[in-house]
């Protein structure tokens, strides 16, 4: 008994339908997938304010005050100079270093702040003050 082996390909009519579902496939699925990566830095950035205000606070518990504007948030990382000057800055850092924004822009601080005790904030994707949606500003105020 022999066994018959029929080769069949795909038809262009088959080959037309998968290309149609696989396209209508990219069209609803792409947008949110790509949408969620913007949703991921806005949300590692509000994650990373929040580690360099308790890093903040820390600072302040040990020193009776906050990094001036001209000491930055580089004072987390180093024992800094100029006024006011860190007492008790510990034996340790506050942090090991100081992370960028997930857009590859610095963190901005000034202290005093308009907001609060300090002002610690990120432009956004954009990296400019101001804007909208992803290029709008993140501040420490806003996220806790």
């Amino acid at each position: 008994m022999t066994l018959k082996h029929s080769a069949r390909g795909f038809t262009l009519i088959e080959i037309m339908v998968v290309m149609v579902i696989l396209g209508l496939l990219v069209a609803i699925v792409g947008p949110n997938i790509m949408g969620r990566s913007d949703q991921a830095r806005v949300t590692a950035a509000e994650t990373q304010l929040k580690t360099l205000s308790q890093a903040l606070d820390m600072y302040r518990l040990d020193n009776s005050h906050y990094p001036s504007t001209q000491q930055g948030l580089q004072a987390l990382v180093t024992r800094p100079g100029g006024t006011p000057e860190p007492k008790n800055w510990g034996p340790e850092s506050y942090m090991n270093n100081i992370p960028k924004d997930p857009w590859g822009n610095d963190y901005q601080y000034i202290s005093p702040g308009t907001e609060g005790p300090y002002d610690l904030y990120s432009y956004g994707a954009d990296g400019q003050e101001g804007g909208e949606g992803n290029d709008a500003d993140l501040s420490v105020w806003a996220t806790r």
